[in-house]
């Protein structure tokens, strides 16, 4: 079999499903084609895709991989590897280095202390929707506020110039976006974020880059981008997962009942739509083989790049029974939508909070939430890394 391209086109119709042609695959390792010429391998068995995560044979690095998209790496660095402080781009031992710094700022306890204010957040927001009416967008009037001003807080970023960093976030993740604009994004984002810890550096504030000044000794450098990645990753995902969620839901309306109906489904239902919906897709992520690992009955060689195909991951017959069916009630725990060994998402537990709450609050104030268009007129983010909705106007 000749080596694929990655499937990236959607059926019409079908929103929440992969490209069709990853199910029609021989086996959970495909060699692909990648557009610099280079040849390596996709995974879409989860088995498989568990082994190359959890294997420091496979490396994150950057300078080693190979892009599956068209548009060169734009990603802090160079050459010579990730810039200081972009821990989502290194391997052991500086990664971990940087993971430890952050871990405690994260935990299960600390994100549950979050959970009033996030609640509070939230209700905010339905009461902003409530008064101007319907319709709404949801993504602008809550899907995207919520992780946005739960982050900026969390941070100590202004969530006055959200438009700024909303904007820029966009332009970095949509593949359609011009290398040098990407690029330009990237730069004016770490700009605005240098600015900042400059100024918390004169004036120390009480919020994890403040604890981060304060407690470690980070330079400036790592702190801009590890707040690059942190305010980028916390609240681009949460956002995407909330809206496509949301419009998932409403396209399932025997679902979407047994969700209004028992709220014990909450924590099942997030997990679900996160293994269903797989929002990282389109070449993320990926890996390069330090040295020859055979894996799947195939030896994959030193140099080659292998990529995780997330949506077909989390729909393996062999793990998941009626993978394509959304079935809220289900056990999805063994999804990787949030990855998996050492370079697990620091912030899940953050997310999921803001999804139980999320989903919970939206259906219990608007119980006749629907959509206030025709299903197939909602605009979807094909061609960004983390897919969604661009839109959803939604009347109750």
């Amino acid at each position: 079999m000749d080596p694929i391209t990655l499937p990236d086109r959607r059926t019409p119709g079908c929103p929440f499903d992969p490209p069709p042609e990853l199910a029609g695959l021989p086996g959970p390792l495909t060699r692909m084609a990648f557009p610099d010429g280079h040849v390596g391998w996709l995974v879409t068995g989860h088995e498989v895709a568990r082994a190359v995560l959890s294997d420091p044979r496979f490396s994150i690095r950057s300078e080693l991989r190979h892009s599956a998209l068209p548009r060169p790496n734009v990603t802090p660095g160079g050459p010579g590897g990730a810039a200081p402080g972009w821990f989502a781009g290194m391997d052991r031992p500086d990664h971990t280095r940087y993971r430890r710094l952050l871990t405690g700022h994260f935990t299960v306890h600390r994100m549950r202390g979050l959970e009033a204010r996030i609640a509070e957040i939230t209700a905010e927001r339905l009461d902003a929707m409530a008064s101007d009416g319907p319709p709404a967008d949801l993504v602008t009037a809550y899907a995207l506020p919520i992780p946005s001003l739960v982050i900026c807080e969390l941070l100590g970023v202004p969530y006055a110039d959200h438009a700024f960093f909303q904007r820029r976030t966009e332009i970095v993740v949509d593949v359609d976006s011009p290398t040098e604009q990407a690029a330009g994004a990237v730069r004016e984002l770490a700009g605005y974020l240098h600015d900042l810890v400059r100024g918390k550096r004169a004036e120390p504030t009480a919020d994890l880059l403040g604890d981060l000044l304060t407690g470690t000794d980070l330079t400036d450098a790592e702190l801009t981008n590890i707040a690059m990645l942190l305010l980028v990753a916390g609240h681009e995902t949460t956002a995407n997962m909330l809206a496509l969620g949301t419009y998932a839901l409403l396209r399932h309306p025997e679902q979407l009942d047994a969700f209004r109906a028992d709220a014990a489904l909450t924590d099942s239902a997030v997990e679900e739509l996160l293994r269903c919906l797989s929002i990282l897709h389109l070449g993320a992520p990926n890996r390069a083989a330090l040295e020859d690992v055979e894996l799947a009955g195939q030896l994959v060689r030193a140099g080659e790049t292998v990529v995780l195909a997330l949506p077909a991951v989390n729909r393996d017959p062999a793990r998941f029974v009626d993978p394509d069916a959304l079935r809220l009630d289900r056990d999805a725990r063994q999804h990787l939508a949030f990855g998996f060994g050492v370079h697990q998402c620091l912030g899940q537990q953050l997310a999921r909070i803001e999804m139980r709450i999320g989903f919970r609050a939206l259906f219990e104030r608007f119980p006749t939430l629907r959509l206030a268009v025709p299903a197939d007129e909602v605009p979807m983010r094909d061609s960004a890394i983390v897919y969604g909705v661009r839109r959803l106007p939604v009347a109750w």
